[in-house]
């Protein structure tokens, strides 16, 4: 990022005491935190530019930004991306001092304009950008909070820092080009602060001793008589007006309580500003993922929480809702409902395969592959059959049924749940012979041979299962960091008969291995596609995205569940729990995760180019990601291999070469750039 010239932070930043001098002196004297304001008292922030009140800097989307994350320069945001893909950035906002009041550091207004290029194309605020808040999940920044735009008011705490998430979703169509639009940042003192301000101290007590009064009739109601409540909330309800009608409150009444926004000029002289450009490039991720990953959603939570009955009006709409809400992250959802022995009722559409909903997401293009459910697993009846009879043969004439999969068990232990899988899959086979099967596991069976637990006995598996199952789904935690022994597992298979080896996380592997725990690096998180590439496997799995402990209440707290790393199982939150809204919310992680699938997309796009060994040499050259253990932390090794990515593609000769040097990351140096010009990576 180029440094924004008008925006002076003054970024000082104090020695740690017994570090480099720091020693026990109260201060230091380099001249570093002088202001050419002095402030007394409250600053107002309607006369003090916002660079004087504010520390604003901008971090890649794989920071981890804790609220002691210590200011930085602040720099223009460049970026590059292709069509069909989501490009992320934080902006980190923490105050110098404090503006406002009740406990508050100040309150912030957030301003976006749209991105325009030189010809007149636009990347539309609302539509294309898009602004988050970064919440703490555990003490860890994780959820995602939508926040309104063009415009939104974000209050700041003192000592802490604030993450804005801002993501670019480049739609299909969008013409090639350089794109830049502009984020302001600007302290403002909301109409209640100045109010609260100008009173004096017997106004102050007058409004004390009313609201304590009401709050004495309305708090003693457990066990009242229900008459009584209604006369105790009908008194306090009495006293609010009244406290509301009175002269004090006056002109927030009839503003609606609306912020002192102040007027353009005075928001544009006092702002810091963002810059924000895009290079948007020729290349377009394709509609349908290259790779099918497909996450689990228990029903059963989402009928917990939300108060719905199985199978209601309420029960489809939510249903429909988190999967369409989950297409946009390259994911192929599949609803889940878990029996004993961890057997598994798994399907993508909830509706049977004649109703008219059930093309509609089986043909859906964003879906790369889709569960289809086995009836018998709960209802082991005729009828249950019947019914399955009836779905394979709808679905087998479908021009999509290459897309249909059947999941039966996770991680089957023992030879008696092997052989319940073989049973399944003889009967789902009967009706369609060529339909697939998907089994996870991580062992042999307990009771075999073998001792479940040997590498040896875990090799055997599709020898027992073949060939009842053609997906082959193993843990990565079973390769640990070895994953030489990628070529043992892949050499029992037979490919020739259809058969695929695809891969899983869940508890393990754990740290520092990929995994999407709550408090892994972004890289990490990210690295779990880039593991998947480079070891071969053809599809991915995740058992749960919204799998925490059971709550009746929406908005109720989010507890992970007991026994499981946090964030296990859980990648995004309940919308109620932070606002009103009834849309899930995202983690960071589920976006690290949507980036690692871009990523793949990307490195199919060169190896298509130049060979697979290229591919995995670019993934080593550029320090992405070398093995298990040895994979980037830093972002800058993720900037470079999306450049020579871009620079050696033909098909944009049309694009400058010049603005390969604005293509980048933040942070992007001036050697680095060079080399890209001049092919060296």
């Amino acid at each position: 990022m180029d440094a924004i010239g008008e925006n002076p932070q003054n970024m000082g930043v104090p020695p740690v005491e017994g570090v480099g001098g720091g020693g026990t002196a109260y201060g230091w004297a380099d001249g570093s935190l002088e202001s050419s304001y002095s402030f007394r008292g409250v600053a107002d922030p309607t006369k003090v530019p916002s660079a004087e009140l504010l520390h604003v800097w901008c971090m890649h989307s794989t920071a981890n930004i804790g609220q002691q994350e210590m200011p930085r320069p602040l720099e223009s945001i460049s970026l590059l991306a292709a069509r069909n893909e989501r490009e992320s950035v934080q902006i980190a906002i923490r105050p110098k001092l404090s503006w406002g009041s009740s406990g508050i550091a100040g309150t912030v207004h957030i301003r976006c304009s749209d991105l325009c290029s030189s010809s007149g194309d636009r990347l539309v605020v609302g539509q294309s950008l898009t602004l988050r808040r970064v919440v703490p999940i555990l003490g860890v920044p994780d959820a995602l909070a939508p926040l309104d735009v063009p415009d939104t008011q974000i209050n700041l705490f003192p000592g802490e820092t604030t993450s804005i998430w801002a993501s670019i979703d480049v739609p299909n169509g969008q013409p090639p080009g350089q794109y830049e639009g502009h984020i302001s940042i600007t302290a403002v003192k909301t109409e209640t602060d100045s109010l609260l301000q100008s009173f004096g101290k017997s106004e102050k007590f007058q409004l004390y001793k009313e609201l304590k009064n009401c709050l004495d009739v309305i708090q003693p109601v457990d066990e009242k008589p229900l008459e009584e409540v209604i006369n105790r909330v009908k008194c306090a309800t009495s006293t609010l007006k009244k406290v509301l009608a009175s002269p004090t409150f006056q002109e927030l009444y009839q503003d609606n309580g609306s912020a002192d926004m102040m007027d353009e000029d005075a928001l544009t002289n006092l702002s810091v500003h963002v810059k924000i450009s895009i290079t948007v490039w020729e290349f377009t991720l394709p509609l349908t993922p290259s790779l099918p990953a497909v996450f689990g959603i228990s029903e059963t939570v989402i009928e917990d929480r939300f108060g719905l009955e199985h199978g209601s009006d309420g029960w489809y709409s939510a249903l429909d809702q988190h999967f369409n809400w989950l297409l946009q992250y390259r994911i192929s959802p599949f609803f889940c409902r878990w029996g004993d022995g961890m057997r598994i009722l798994a399907y993508t559409c909830p509706w049977p395969a004649d109703h008219p909903k059930s093309d509609e997401y089986y043909s859906n293009p964003r879906l790369a592959a889709y569960a289809v459910p086995y009836a018998p697993i709960l209802y082991c009846s005729d009828a249950a059959k019947v019914a399955l009879r009836k779905e394979l043969e709808i679905l087998k004439s479908k021009v999509h049924w290459p897309k249909a999969y059947f999941y039966l068990w996770d991680e089957p232990l023992n030879l008696e749940q092997f052989e319940l899988i073989r049973s399944m899959s003889s009967d789902i086979r009967a009706y369609a012979p060529d339909a697939r099967v998907l089994t996870t596991y991580y062992c042999g069976p307990s009771d075999a041979h073998l001792t479940a637990n040997t590498f040896e006995a875990f090799v055997n598996v599709p020898n027992l299962l073949r060939p009842h199952t053609q997906i082959f789904c193993t843990s990565e935690w079973v390769l640990g960091s070895r994953e030489d022994l990628v070529k043992d597992i892949t050499a029992e298979l037979q490919p020739g008969k259809g058969e695929e080896w695809w891969t899983y996380v869940c508890l393990g592997p754990s740290d520092p291995l990929p995994n999407l725990h709550l408090g892994m690096r972004g890289t990490q998180s990210r690295a779990v596609m880039w593991r998947v590439w480079k070891e071969g496997s053809t599809g991915f799995l995740y058992w749960g995205a919204n799998c925490y402990e059971k709550t009746m209440i929406a908005s109720g707290e989010i507890r992970f569940r007991r026994g499981l790393p946090p964030g296990d199982g859980v990648l995004f939150y309940p919308g109620e729990v932070f606002s009103s809204s009834h849309e899930p919310v995202a983690s960071a992680r589920l976006e690290h995760f949507l980036s690692g699938m871009q990523d793949i997309e990307y490195l199919n796009l060169y190896s298509s180019k130049f060979g697979r060994e290229e591919g995995l040499s670019l993934l080593q050259r550029t320090g992405v990601y070398l093995g298990p253990e040895r994979y980037t932390l830093d972002h800058m090794a993720i900037a470079a291999m999306r450049a020579e990515i871009y620079r050696a593609s033909d098909s944009l000769s049309e694009i400058s070469s010049s603005l390969i040097s604005r293509s980048q990351s933040p942070n992007l140096s001036s050697r680095f750039v060079n080399s890209i010009r001049e092919g060296k990576l």
